[in-house]
């Protein structure tokens, strides 16, 4: 395998090598062209026609220097232009015979010659400077293109599909965490390419495709190589941009090709990968892409043509099922929809295991808090943050790596690396501890919420001061209004210290402000949470799988009461936060000031300031202070 890989990279670079022959030597000729064309202009603009009635009135004057008389045509030079580095020649037709015009010429004094020029020097000359330029690079962009694509002009019809074979993928459903029912759904798959006369035999069929559908990052990729692999079976693995050219028809030929190799090597696995590139809507409204449409109808007709039972299984990914189109998902064809959602916290759990297996990890490690930390983040966010708690492990000069790597990893992801070169002023550092405070401590003074881990006033690359992490207990899938209404207050505390505290108001609120306000809006027009407008739904989200836009469905009255609710909602849950920092000023004061000493505090510390404080609240005024 590996000689072959070798002599796969020879080939590469022989083929790359001989491409880039070819591009110099077109563009030296290329230049060489635009020379020559460039000087006949510059020839052309110091020639002038003349009369002949003007030439003879110039030899009369003695304003000639010299002559050239050719078959068919007099080239002069003026005396005035005989020392110019550039002379203007003047030609003119002949108007009576050589012997006469010699004469008169040699009369004159003027001097001049006869040039004879041959049919054949001609016929050189046309064909040295203007026909062998044009052909040689007219062969030489055919051989590029052809060497370029491989296999007839630009490859066109070739399928691109690379075959990996089970070593070559080396990923099996062990290696895939946190999918267990999308890895159930596809066993039966594998099952039967290994035994297909236990499902003949009652006669059931294998459906023909299955369509994994998640947001990026969820490890549909990985799924479809570790079912080739647990199959052992060929697998064809391209993306839906691979199909789409700019010349019509190339597509549809190379899905063409594409199942015409799969049928040589069943059975096999054909993995379609952004099927959304080339399975989007047909839609006649707004136009469309004739070149798409032609591969995507191919793409139906190869889907009806071929035969099941000989194990050929279409498996495609998209994080955009809402656009593809009604016929690629129709029984028969992509007869299966396979969820791959955002793993639960057990799922973390097992995937932060899959990708620590082959790093060193010390007996502080935790994988269920890390977990319980990242919760929203899927399986490529989880390898990245095993990562860089190696990678922090090694800067920190150790063999491996601890609980602390890994949380600071977490905050890496999340929050990006520490700015050590970013020094805030007193001033500054003291309103955004208490902005932080306020977030934590409207947290920790109400019943719901979740519980804080850290408070940190340490600036970070993605652009935040200081942040709050807070670490639920366990996993929520379901969020009551009471919830919610006191996570705005939470999101809401930290603008609410500031103006507690400072009687004004700074810049670092706003992406609580957003966040806040996506969440109030939310709360009206889709979990319908709110007397005014009742279960009625107003919003509808788009692209659920990426950036979860949601869209009005309503008019701009109701738009309009819209915008009034969730302001109610955001002051209400604004008046809470500050109404609690207000009875607890104390507290917020103590934290505070002791996070602008240590910067960083633990969720155990801030708890038992908060605790201290309260308690000695409820015990009275001290002796001193009275």
């Amino acid at each position: 395998m590996e000689e072959k890989e070798k002599k796969n990279k020879n080939n590469n670079e022989k083929q790359k090598n001989y491409q880039n022959f070819i591009i110099i030597a077109i563009v030296v000729l290329a230049a060489m062209l635009a020379i020559n064309m460039m000087l006949d202009r510059v020839r052309d603009s110091r020639r002038q026609e003349i009369s002949y009635d003007t030439f003879i009135k110039w030899l009369d004057e003695d304003k000639i220097d010299q002559v050239l008389i050719t078959s068919d045509m007099l080239e002069i030079t003026l005396a005035s232009e005989a020392e110019s580095s550039l002379p203007i020649t003047y030609y003119t037709g002949i108007a009576e015979d050589a012997d006469t015009l010699g004469k008169r010429l040699d009369d004159s004094g003027v001097s001049f010659k006869r040039q004879v020029v041959q049919s054949s020097s001609m016929l050189y000359t046309v064909l040295l400077y203007y026909i062998l330029p044009s052909v040689f690079m007219i062969g030489m962009v055919f051989l590029l293109m052809r060497s370029v694509k491989g296999g007839g002009v630009m490859g066109v019809g070739k399928s691109t599909a690379k075959m990996y074979m089970q070593k070559d993928t080396g990923v099996t459903f062990r290696d895939v965490a946190g999918q267990e029912e999308s890895k159930e759904s596809l066993r039966e798959i594998v099952d039967f390419l290994h035994t297909p006369a236990k499902y003949t035999r009652i006669g059931a069929k294998l459906p023909k495709g299955a369509l994994l559908v998640g947001p990026p990052g969820t490890g549909k990729t990985l799924l479809a190589r570790a079912v080739a692999g647990e199959a052992n079976v060929p697998f064809y693995s391209l993306s839906g941009s691979d199909f789409v050219e700019m010349f019509v028809g190339v597509g549809a030929s190379r899905v063409r090709d594409l199942f015409r190799k799969a049928q040589e090597t069943a059975p096999c696995i054909i993995f379609i990968d952004e099927l959304d590139a080339i399975g989007k809507s047909r839609d006649s409204r707004y136009g469309g892409n004739d070149e798409r449409e032609q591969t995507l109808n191919q793409l139906l007709s190869e889907m009806d043509g071929f035969d099941s039972s000989k194990g050929i299984i279409v498996l495609a990914a998209t994080n955009r099922p809402e656009i593809l189109d009604k016929a690629i998902l129709r029984p028969g064809r992509f007869d299966r929809r396979i969820i791959v959602e955002k793993p639960d916290l057990k799922g973390r759990v097992d995937i932060l295991k899959v990708h620590a297996r082959h790093v060193n990890m010390d007996e502080t490690v935790d994988f269920d808090e890390i977990a319980k930390a990242t919760s929203g983040a899927v399986g490529s966010d989880l390898a990245n943050i095993i990562n860089e708690a190696a990678l922090l492990a090694v800067k920190n000069g150790r063999s491996a790596v601890n609980q602390s790597d890994l949380f600071e990893s977490v905050e890496v992801v999340i929050a990006g690396k520490a700015k050590k070169d970013r020094i805030l002023s007193a001033k500054e550092r003291k309103i955004v501890s208490y902005h932080e405070v306020g977030h934590a401590l409207v947290a920790a003074l109400q019943k719901n919420t979740e519980p804080v881990q850290k408070i940190t006033i340490v600036p970070r690359t993605m652009g935040s001061l200081g942040y709050v992490m807070q670490v639920p207990e366990e996993e929520k899938y379901l969020m009551s209004k009471v919830e919610m209404e006191e996570e705005l207050a939470t999101m809401l505390g930290g603008r609410a210290a500031e103006a507690l505290v400072f009687d004004s108001v700074t810049t670092g609120a706003s992406n609580d402000i957003e966040r806040a306000t996506q969440i109030a809006r939310a709360m009206v027009t889709q979990y319908g949470m709110t007397d005014t407008f009742g279960l009625m739904s107003l919003e509808t989200v788009e692209e659920r799988y990426l950036s979860g836009r949601a869209v009005l469905n309503c008019g701009e009255e109701t738009a309009a009461k819209i915008d009034k609710e969730v302001m109610a909602i955001l002051k209400t849950a604004y008046d809470r936060a500050f109404s609690l920092l207000s009875e607890n000023r104390e507290c917020l004061d103590k934290i505070a000031a002791f996070l602008i000493e240590r910067e960083t505090i633990t969720g155990k510390e801030f708890m038992e300031i908060f605790e201290n404080v309260r308690d000695a609240d409820k015990a009275g005024p001290s002796v001193e202070a009275e």
